[in-house]
């Protein structure tokens, strides 16, 4: 049985993101390719990443533009059949729900907060309301707009289940193992307490792509994480 992880590929380049995905397939069930590995490749990086793998692609493209714009994109990557695909849902309603009408037989992934982003980000940027109160609203609107899933760290996911119920996909990038290091994620948690609290599908990139052993890395998590 595969774990509940998308492995974010972010690598250097399009053959290691590939060995990298060979190695974790039989135990993760989404493979992640994000906005520098499609911009630097293509789209045709999503036929040699995924490969004869049979796992489901999230294309983290995270876009954010007016809703013709968005709507346009959306159709455009379309053909590589992803299961996911990511806006930011700051965007607004009407560009969420124009990616969504856009790509009906794809799951829109409406990111929240970026899990960079702290409550003194928020403060620079002008807003005033705490990270929590921030992603719950933009999770609200998103999913009155279609989003099928929502992007938000592991702090506010237990928040976002309750405010949109058990019929969202609710995914968490920010998870690092225990006595890990945070690096560029600000609101983190481990694999286990992000399921626990709600989440259905976490991002996991460094811990298992920075391993000396990637797949033995993705083996052990999917492991740990297994229903007793």
């Amino acid at each position: 049985m595969t774990a509940p992880i998308a492995v974010a590929l972010d690598a250097p380049d399009v053959e290691t993101a590939a060995r990298w995905a060979q190695a974790v397939q039989r135990y993760v069930s989404v493979l992640k390719v994000g906005l520098e590995l499609f911009c630097r490749h293509g789209p045709d990086v999503v036929t040699v990443v995924r490969g004869g793998t049979g796992l489901d692609l999230f294309l983290d493209l995270k876009l954010h533009d007016i809703p013709n714009t968005v709507a346009g994109a959306a159709r455009s990557v379309a053909r590589l059949k992803p299961a996911y695909l990511t806006v930011h849902a700051s965007g607004g309603r009407d560009m969420v729900r124009a990616a969504v009408e856009a790509v009906p037989d794809v799951k829109i992934a409406a990111v929240t907060l970026l899990t960079s982003l702290d409550e003194h980000a928020l403060r620079v940027m002008g807003i005033e309301a705490s990270t929590g109160d921030t992603v719950l609203r933009l999770a609200s609107v998103a999913v009155e707009a279609g989003a099928r899933a929502i992007v938000c760290s592991p702090h506010e996911v237990a928040a976002v289940r309750r405010e949109v119920g058990e019929g969202i996909t609710l995914i968490t990038p920010g998870v690092r193992l225990a006595g890990g290091d945070a690096q560029d994620q600000a609101r983190v948690a481990t694999p286990a307490q992000a399921l626990a609290d709600g989440a259905d599908l976490l991002v996991i990139g460094r811990p298992i792509t920075g391993a000396a052993d990637p797949g033995a890395a993705a083996a052990a998590l999917a492991a740990d994480l297994a229903p007793v």
